[in-house]
Formats: structure tokens, sequence, C-alpha cells
């Protein structure tokens, strides 16, 4: 089996977002957001295009660099980002996280029993890796973690020849055998047809339950939002606008999210 993670309840945020700025010229990302996140927790990111649920991610893994200021990021206990600088602990904090792309981000050329094996890279060295020298337990790990997906029969062919919905399940396999302890899903459904969609949403929300992985999942889709998780933060303008339950999510507080075209988002969703 596919090692699972025990989160603290007794421990601090396993994710520690202080008043987080950035900007891309004139466009304003983030505007001192601040957010804690749980060991355990499943967080659905929702808001229209453009309001930062993307940079905020990249943020966390210090793939985008906060503006100089009071912004800090913290995961694991470990200082990430802190006066506009990604800080050294960044990599290390980095070895815990799965980060589950909208493209999948998979090599297409390679296997996807290779793909979903690179996980195990930063335990076994670039160099093994490259040579497709896996240890034993990289073996069994990537196949137990291809079953857990239910793509095991597909390890073989190469991921470029598999279907969308395969090929984020292929990605999700890969932060298992990367035993990540924190998964970020950055639009992971968006371009999914609605069966892969829910399967992909499915496979999170059981990692979550009955591996108590941490998620935090952008979404377009406002009723998978409200399907899959139990917390749901908005932003609007890169502003958290707000951060509670999902059943606190009215009518109106979706059309100050929103605007008038929140029921657009919300039944793009609850239509598939």
């Amino acid at each position: 089996m596919v090692a699972s993670v025990t989160p603290s309840k007794d421990a601090g945020p396993i994710l520690s977002v202080r008043k987080a700025s950035k900007a891309f010229g004139i466009n304003r990302a983030l505007n001192a957001v601040s957010l804690d996140v749980a060991a355990g927790e499943m967080v659905a990111l929702i808001g229209p295009s453009g309001s930062g649920k993307s940079t905020l991610l990249r943020a966390i893994t210090g793939l985008t660099p906060l503006d100089a200021g009071e912004g800090e990021i913290s995961v694991f206990g470990r200082r990430t980002q802190a006066s506009g600088r990604v800080t050294a602990e960044a990599r290390q904090a980095r070895a815990g996280i799965g980060f589950i792309f909208q493209q999948f981000n998979l090599v297409g050329r390679l296997s996807l029993y290779t793909n979903v094996a690179l996980g195990s890279l930063g335990r076994i060295g670039f160099w093994r890796g490259l040579f497709g020298r896996w240890p034993a337990e990289t073996r069994t790990l990537a196949m137990q973690a291809l079953a857990r997906v239910g793509i095991a029969d597909a390890a073989g062919q190469r991921a470029n020849t598999l279907s969308g919905g395969q090929q984020q399940r292929g990605a999700i396999a890969r932060a298992l055998v990367q035993r990540a302890r924190m998964v970020l899903a950055d639009e992971p459904v968006a371009s999914l047809d609605p069966v892969s969609a829910r399967r992909v949403m499915d496979i999170l929300r059981d990692l979550n339950r009955d591996d108590g992985m941490t998620v935090l999942v952008t979404l377009h889709q406002v009723d998978y939002a409200l399907r899959y998780c139990d917390r749901v933060v908005a932003l609007r303008a890169g502003e958290i606008r707000y951060d509670g339950p999902a059943s606190g999510l009215s009518r109106e507080r979706l059309l100050d999210i929103y605007g008038p075209e929140f029921e657009d988002a919300y039944w793009q969703g609850a239509m598939a």
C-alpha cells in the first residue's frame, strides 16, 4: 500500500500565508492575502479568472516570488518566502508538495510508469532516475500508486497516447510516489470531460479522507467546490472575499464573488 499521511491535530497550520502580495505590472494578482490551512483539510479556491488563485498556489511552492514587503509564506513549519525572496528552505518544503497542473505536466514520450516513478527523484537522485535504475521500492510504489488511481493497466503506454483523464490520474499517482504531504491542484479538471472530472475529484477526496492528505484545489466549477470540499476560500481581484464552510456560500455571497455572471460559473459544474 502507498504510505498514508497522518495529520497531527495538535500541530500548527501545515500552510500559513501572511499578507502575501504580488503584482504583474499594473495588475495586482494578490493583495495582502492571509490564509491558514490545517493538516488534513480539503480546501477549494474559487473565484473568477484573474482573481489570483493560480498565483497563490505558485507562490506557496516558491515558483512565483512575492513582492517585497511584509508578505511571508510557511509550509510544514518552514518559512519559504519572506521579504520578497524565496528562501533556502523552499526546496525542502517543495519535496513534500505534489503539484497537479491543469495540463497534466507529464513527459509525453515517456511511459506512464516512468512518469509516475519520477516522483521518487528527490529520494533516489537525478542520475539514477535518468537511466531508469529504479530501486525496488520505487517500482513497488509506482505500481501501487497506478493501481490506486485505477490505471495500472496503462503503465507501459506512452503518456501522450493517454486520455486527459488518464494523464491527470497519472499526475496524482506521481504525487503519491513522491510521498507528498500536501497536494496543490491548479484547475485539475478544467480540461476534462464531466465523467473524467468527477473521477479525478473522487480520487482527491479519497486521498484526503482515507489518507489524511491535505488538498488545496482551485476550481472554476462552484458546484464541484460545494460537492467535494468542506471549506471554500473565494478570491476576487486578489483579495479574499469569503473563507468558511461550503454551506455558507449563499447566492448573495456568490454574487459578491463573481458578479452577475455567477450563475454561469455555478451551472457549468451542476449541468455537467
